[in-house]
């Protein structure tokens, strides 16, 4: 197997498939494919060995089907294109260890990956996260490929060193990472900051990504020039101070 990702704002995942190959995605994410290549569509791959493994597969964000690309004839070429304006990270997850990636990034991966809901630690972060909080894990042995927004920022968290993220700003961290949820600190910070109610803990050792755009970031910052009329404009305005940080929270609206 070849792999090569070409471009950089918005780049594109390239893999070359030789006979003994197979990669397994959500349908409909290939951009280009040649001739060669074969796509089987089943429910039953990426750790979903039934009914309800497919359920919780796409319970986390996922697919409740999958499609798997071979080229079992002969060599053949399929591409990824990114979504959003970000980055392609290539991950390798050995024997034993998993990935909690958020809901949208997992974007393609090896024969051998396991895709289910990441449940969090915390019962907090199951009940109040949102959609920011509602993460996918990633098991192998696989090698993947996971999509992030924007600029993608590296952590290496030691032991006991605590980093407090905005929850939709998680890209994907190490099994190993603890995750919580809590309040934000400040009953005006909360009401009246616009930042949200819940700030995610992540605690080391293990490594984190974090990324800059979601998203409900570019909805919201091309909003304007949508034509929406001028009266509409100026409620979104007025919800965005007291009631709008709250609902936000309230319906899942994270970063």
């Amino acid at each position: 197997m070849r792999t090569q990702i070409k471009g950089s704002t918005m780049p594109v995942l390239e893999i070359g498939l030789e006979p003994a190959d197979r990669i397994v995605a959500e349908p409909g994410e290939f951009s280009w494919m040649t001739e060669g290549v074969q796509m089987r569509t089943t429910a039953y791959t990426a750790g979903a060995r039934g009914i309800w493994g497919a359920i919780g597969r796409a319970f986390s964000g996922g697919g409740l089907f999958m499609t798997e690309y071979s080229a079992p004839a002969g060599r053949g070429v399929i591409a990824f294109a990114a979504k959003i304006p970000g980055a392609i990270l290539q991950v390798d997850v050995p024997p034993g260890h998993s990935y909690l990636i958020h809901r949208h990034g997992f974007l393609c991966g090896t024969e051998g990956l396991q895709l289910t809901a990441g449940f969090q630690r915390s019962l907090g972060a199951g009940i109040f996260g949102g959609n920011g909080f509602l993460l996918q894990r990633l098991t192998g042995p696989c090698t993947a490929w996971v999509e992030l927004g924007g600029e993608v920022v590296t952590y290496d968290l030691a032991a006991g060193e605590l980093l407090q993220v905005h929850p939709g700003h998680i890209g994907m961290f190490q099994d190993s990472v603890s995750f919580d949820v809590t309040f934000m600190r400040g009953f005006a910070n909360a009401l009246f900051g616009g930042d949200g109610l819940f700030v995610a803990r992540l605690s080391g050792p293990g490594k984190v990504w974090l990324q800059t755009l979601t998203v409900p970031n570019l909805a919201h910052a091309i909003a304007p020039y949508l034509g929406a009329p001028v009266s509409q404009n100026l409620e979104s305005g007025a919800a965005g101070g007291i009631a709008g940080a709250v609902l936000r929270d309230m319906f899942g609206g994270n970063r």
